[in-house]
């Protein structure tokens, strides 16, 4: 394995286990609020916890990709130092939502930065090793 590629490795099983905790706990509540399939419509609580695994997922496309394109053209402990903040602002944001929608916004602003740096980050150094 190329050196240090364990810490975005780390962060990558991070991220993907909030995602699935997002997951477990939409599945348990169709149970637990008696709301059949297909129907997402259900009682408030309900529906916010299918709204936080849905939105998990939507960011989760930036992120894990951008994640490994920043790991690979700057640098992996970079990746990883500022990637580490997504998966624990991920879980504010899905206990904030849990709790109220006007709850989540404080995961939600934490939660975004790594993904605009990556994004641009990413395509800004792979420009530059061109040259």
């Amino acid at each position: 394995m190329p050196e240090n590629f364990e810490y975005p490795i780390i962060v990558s099983s991070l991220a993907l286990m909030v995602y699935y905790y997002t997951l477990f706990r939409a599945g348990t509540s169709r149970a637990k609020y008696k709301v059949e399939a297909p129907s997402h419509a259900g009682p408030p609580e309900y529906e916010r916890i299918v709204r936080v695994h849905q939105n998990t997922l939507e960011h989760l496309v930036a992120f894990l990709p951008g994640l490994w394109l920043f790991a690979v053209t700057v640098g992996p402990i970079w990746a990883a130092a500022i990637g580490i903040v997504w998966p624990f602002a991920r879980l504010a944001y899905a206990f904030g939502y849990y709790a109220a929608p006007e709850k989540r916004i404080v995961g939600l602003l934490i939660s975004l930065p790594p993904i605009y740096i990556f994004l641009p980050g990413s395509l800004i150094a792979a420009v530059l090793l061109l040259f």
